[in-house]
């Protein structure tokens, strides 16, 4: 009785996992379930560049696949991944807090808020990190509600 217990749990769990990797696979910002175009979360805050991964370092936390330009950083993301997983997704933190809407990033153009990765739209002429320098703490406020939202 207690193995079958045992193994009703461990299918039960297998299952709410699966759900959980299939809902981010279905809200983040992935190219073939691979975050920030390829680019290393641990090097935007060591040395404070966007650095590309390579893909002989690439590894998947919770379904999403991040790559890393140097096995230290491989290391220390598994250290405390929710520390360098970008907010939002992925996402455009601006869009987010203007609109509510999923747009698409540069992942050259960041700012780290308290700890935190965050992504934004620059291209023909519209670098929206410098609209939400303008307006950061009422911006991070709706982007976070909104993010909410999208992730019930």
């Amino acid at each position: 009785m207690k193995k079958l217990l045992f193994f009703v749990l461990i299918l039960v769990s297998g299952i709410s996992f699966a759900q959980n990797d299939a809902k981010r696979l279905s809200q983040y910002n992935l190219e073939n379930k691979v975050a920030i175009q390829g680019y290393d979360p641990v090097a935007y805050f060591s040395p404070g560049k966007a650095i590309k991964g390579k893909n002989e370092l690439s590894a998947s936390y919770q379904g999403v696949i991040y790559k890393f330009s140097s096995n230290e950083n491989k290391q220390e993301f598994f250290k405390n991944p929710s520390k360098y997983e970008p907010q939002y997704g992925g996402w455009c933190a601006y869009a987010l807090g203007s609109s509510g809407d999923k747009v698409e990033i540069n992942p050259e153009t960041f700012k780290i808020i308290d700890g935190k990765l965050y992504l934004f739209y620059n291209a023909y002429f519209n670098n929206t990190l410098k609209s939400w320098n303008k307006n950061q703490t009422n911006l991070k406020t709706q982007a976070d509600e909104n993010w909410k939202k999208i992730n019930r």
